[in-house]
């Protein structure tokens, strides 16, 4: 279980995500996320607050937000969210960065 917006859910279907070994060593699991896979869980705004304050945006188990793989619009190379940064045009890769974009991160 995890917490996501709707459109946070929208956005990684038909997306690429590799969990790694979470299934113990030689059981990598990897895959495109289909809309059937996600199941939402109706809770007041309030409750889910309260236990996002005591656990975090991942309940139990993997939060497949955190696995989705995302392309870089220069090159089309494949990364995690946190490898890519937000240029002008989209998410870029730190190799395809100018100089100029590299000095407004660092």
């Amino acid at each position: 279980m995890f917490v996501a917006t709707e459109q946070e859910v929208q956005n990684v279907i038909g997306k690429h995500a590799n969990f790694g070994e979470v299934l113990g060593k030689h059981s990598e699991i990897y895959g495109t996320i289909e809309e059937n896979e996600i199941e939402k869980v109706d809770l007041d705004s309030k409750t889910v607050e309260k236990v996002s304050f005591i656990l975090g945006e991942t309940w139990s188990g993997y939060n497949p937000l955190n696995y989705v793989h995302y392309d870089c619009i220069r090159c089309g190379r494949s990364y995690l969210p946190d490898d890519l940064y937000e240029a002008t045009e989209g998410d870029v890769c730190w190799n395809c960065l100018t100089e100029d974009e590299k000095e407004t991160i660092e």
